[in-house]
């Protein structure tokens, strides 16, 4: 096994904040949507996005190379009213409801709160449901993490997660996300487009862009 990490999203988009400080960047031929491989910090890293949902990142993981660490990275929402839009998050355990798994904080990163992620099988599309997923002692919502954590389980690897939030506690989605997933774990743009207002798409990427930075200078700036 190399002295190599391993980082797990959904969407390559993710991934656009971080992969400009890597080296020597190559596409990967692997049996997922998106996979790269590179260097960073003299270190052999890879990045794949396959798609939303635990199934898909669990796949993707043990279709990777072998590594010697895993990270599960992406966007998240906030379930802390005090987390804003592009804040980077670094969890300290993710539970799915009928589990938890520890994760581990890196040796060095900038300050950025951290607690417990709540991995859900589905977009979490209201107030309401955020909050009730706070009450259950999480700070963030998304959908891959379960995954990540339960193959690096079952690999023993040191696992992190370290997200940065694209949507707030407080305000719900007007566009049904869910009605847009595909079986394979991608949004049908098609589906998004007779959705989305004029308005939403370009919050919508003004957010995301500003969180793939946030978590790009975030990832450059620690040391697992």
């Amino acid at each position: 096994m190399s002295d190599s990490i391993l980082f797990i999203a959904a969407d390559p988009r993710e991934f656009t904040g971080f992969l400009p400080h890597w080296q020597q960047i190559q596409p990967l031929p692997l049996p997922v949507h998106w996979a790269r491989t590179g260097r960073w910090k003299g270190r052999e890293v890879h990045a794949i996005a396959n798609g939303a949902g635990a199934d898909r990142a669990f796949a993707a993981v043990l279709a990777a190379p072998k590594s010697s660490a895993i990270c599960n990275i992406g966007f998240c929402g906030a379930l802390d009213e005090a987390l804003r839009i592009g804040d980077v998050f670094v969890a300290t355990k993710v539970q799915n409801g009928s589990r938890s798994w520890p994760a581990l904080q890196p040796d060095d990163s900038p300050e950025a709160p951290s607690g417990a992620v709540a991995s859900i099988d589905h977009v979490a599309q209201t107030a309401a449901e955020k909050s009730n997923l706070r009450a259950t002692g999480a700070s963030i919502v998304e959908m891959e993490a379960a995954g990540v954590a339960r193959a690096s389980e079952d690999l023993d690897l040191p696992f992190y997660c370290i997200r940065a939030v694209s949507d707030l506690a407080d305000e719900d989605l007007a566009t049904n996300f869910n009605a847009a997933l595909k079986p394979d774990g991608r949004f049908s743009p098609i589906r998004l487009m007779t959705q989305l207002k004029l308005g939403e798409l370009i919050r919508l990427k003004q957010r995301t862009d500003l969180a793939s930075i946030k978590l790009g200078e975030f990832l450059a700036a620690t040391t697992f």
